[in-house]
């Protein structure tokens, strides 16, 4: 348990150095792809957002879903790639390959859907090769490029916020 404090201290430490140097990018072609990063700790109603970006005209084929959860338990199954803490090395780096996939898949729209920073979804977030990232106000502001000031809790105000100004800047 005290290892993890540390880990995730040094972790935390090389995220800030990373975002200090961070380059925004314009994507000026509409959405097509989406990753999803969920935090199942706060959040357990993952199908509810798929579906809304479905409705919005999203391919399901296009979404992919990659699932935080503090412990994973030696027999359970999931229905998305799942990853914990105890994936995330000293170095900031992941060894399993279902979230290495996610981090290298270039999507046009990354929705970083947590609302409490945890040191494995801030590293997924920030290695990640999307090119706009969503998530909320109390996660730091130079990892994504669209902040909504809402909970987790509340998806059909984020979803509706996002959907909102995607339309506006034409991207949906």
């Amino acid at each position: 348990m005290f290892l993890n404090y540390i880990k995730d201290f040094f972790t935390l430490k090389l995220i800030n150095k990373n975002l200090s140097n961070v380059k925004l990018s314009a994507i000026d072609n509409r959405i097509h792809t989406v990753g999803i990063l969920f935090d199942e700790s706060y959040f357990t109603e993952k199908e509810a957002l798929v579906q809304e970006l479905l409705e919005q005209g999203i391919q399901p084929t296009a979404i992919q879903v990659l699932v935080f959860k503090n412990t994973i338990k030696k027999n359970e199954t999931f229905s998305y790639p799942t990853f914990s803490h105890k994936d995330l090395s000293w170095k900031a780096t992941f060894e399993n390959t279902e979230v290495k996939a996610f981090i290298a898949q270039r999507f046009d729209m990354l929705i970083n859907y947590y609302d409490m920073p945890k040191s494995p979804l801030l590293v997924v977030s920030n290695q990640s090769k999307a090119l706009f990232k969503v998530g909320f106000a109390s996660i730091d502001k130079k990892l994504n490029h669209f902040i909504i000031n809402t909970t987790a809790e509340n998806h059909t105000v984020f979803m509706s916020e996002l959907v909102k100004y995607l339309k506006i800047l034409n991207k949906l």
